[in-house]
């Protein structure tokens, strides 16, 4: 060595080890070792090829395709329905074709609710037709309906300010928008309050920021002990006009009808498919969406979307020919909009396996413009998933949301394996949420692509790993 040189190169080694230091401590502080960065790392190659599969390859624009096929031929799939079943078919047939392993039903029991006919006609001031779509669950009226004068609310407190009021009368909430998890209260349990106070049915204002007159649906619980009485949404519209109507002290008469009833339980069946694990199939990723839907429009954005990038994540890793060291699994949920009954029943068939699920990934909030991914797991499990995420740079969707997440992985999450969750641009989700307007003019398959690479990605990198995802 140049004695001229040494100080340099001391100066070079000091700068190394501090370098080292400052990496080997950040590590340990984000309870990400070296050789599990590493392996990481090394994933790069696999993530850009899935990437670049869907994105500008023979994979682009496959998973909105297959789903435009799905929806177009079958629409919508509520639970209980032989176009649900028939629907079910025809993905298991599908799968098959696309050369999953392990492709194969299992029985749920679900609820059958039966929208049946309905209408809603004013009568007083004026003869006019009121759109509506009657709630889950919901009772019928007697065959020439039920003719009330209306009581407009905005809340439940004003409900029981005005008891006295209520009784006999239709009730009408004009409840504002607040979010989603707040508003929703008075489209699960407006009935019940109105039984309460001795109101003979209960319009919702659809729970919505914007409408273009379109009613939205849903379930709603009724309340042991509690009069069952028939509940509907309407439009925002309609709602506002009757709270305008009243403000003015205008006498409101309606005439409702609904021939809604709940037949015995059906059989249904969730959809599993799976890549086999090459190392350890006995361990598995599970990614996840729901197959039904409601009984209007075409279940496209709610849960389509989230049903076939759960397909396409299993159908891009058999088209590469990767190979994952553990299991993916794909289960396409049934019975979610009755009560995540299909999720549930999974759960407790397959609980005892538990310790065996690495990871749990769930899309149910649409599939727009991805942007990362919310997720429920210990420190290590978030520090390991922070650097997966990493691998998803060169489409600038790298972000973890840490939080808890539910929904169909619910009973997963809470037995303490890591859950996932797609996060999305979905502002407009409840635009179109359980109503007409869930069709596939919402979806975007570039978008579409995207959600795909993300759900690929993850849960494939994930599966490769040499060890399950830590658990706190």
């Amino acid at each position: 060595m140049d004695l001229k040189t040494f100080p340099l190169c001391l100066a070079c080694l000091c700068s190394a080890l501090f370098t080292l230091a400052s990496v080997t401590s950040a590590d340990k502080d984000s309870h990400l070792s070296y050789q599990l960065k590493k392996e990481i790392v090394n994933h790069q190659d696999d993530a850009n090829k899935i990437i670049d599969f869907l994105t500008k390859g023979p994979g682009k624009q496959q998973v909105y395709n297959r789903l435009a096929t799905f929806v177009d031929t079958y629409g919508s799939r509520i639970a209980g329905s032989a176009n649900l079943e028939r629907a079910i078919d025809y993905m298991l047939d599908e799968l098959d074709k696309d050369k999953l392993d392990n492709v194969h039903g299992e029985e749920v029991q679900v609820t059958h609710w039966v929208r049946g006919e309905e209408s809603a006609r004013m009568l007083l001031p004026r003869n006019y037709s009121i759109a509506l779509l009657g709630l889950g669950g919901s009772v019928g009226t007697p065959p020439d309906g039920i003719t009330a004068e209306v009581l407009v609310v905005r809340s439940f407190d004003e409900l029981h300010d005005q008891a006295s009021k209520a009784k006999g009368k239709i009730v009408v909430f004009n409840e504002r928008w607040v979010d989603y998890e707040t508003s929703v209260i008075y489209r699960t349990h407006g009935a019940a309050e109105v039984a309460k106070v001795g109101g003979v049915a209960s319009l919702i204002r659809s729970v919505t920021p914007f409408s273009i007159y379109s009613p939205h649906t849903g379930w709603q619980d009724y309340e042991q002990g509690v009069e069952k009485i028939p509940t509907a949404c309407i439009t925002v519209e309609d709602a506002e006009m009757m709270a305008r109507m009243a403000a003015r002290g205008t006498k409101i008469v309606i005439n409702l009808k609904m021939a809604a009833k709940t037949l015995p339980p059906a059989v249904s069946r969730n959809t599993v498919a799976e890549i086999e694990g090459s190392v350890y199939p006995e361990q598995v990723v599970l990614v996840s969406g729901h197959l039904d839907s409601w009984d209007v429009g075409q279940g496209a954005m709610d849960d389509g979307g989230g049903a076939f990038i759960s397909w396409q994540a299993l159908s891009v890793i058999r088209q590469l020919n990767l190979k994952p060291k553990r299991t993916m699994r794909m289960v396409l949920w049934t019975g979610e909009e009755e009560g995540l009954l299909g999720a549930e029943q999974y759960y407790n068939r397959h609980k005892e396996n538990a310790s065996n699920f690495s990871l749990v990934m769930e899309s149910d909030i649409g599939t727009f413009m991805p942007e990362g991914i919310s997720f429920t797991g210990g420190e290590k499990a978030v520090a390991i998933m922070r650097e997966v995420m990493s691998l998803l740079k060169p489409i600038n969707v790298t972000n973890l949301r840490v939080e808890n997440v539910g929904g169909d992985i619910t009973f997963w999450v809470r037995d303490g394996v890591p859950g996932g969750v797609l996060d999305n641009a979905n502002s407009k989700y409840f635009y179109f949420h359980h109503s007409n307007g869930d069709t596939m003019t919402v979806q975007d398959p570039d978008a579409m692509d995207l959600c795909a690479a993300v759900w690929a990605v993850v849960a494939y990198t994930v599966a490769d790993l040499d060890e399950l995802l830590p658990r706190d």
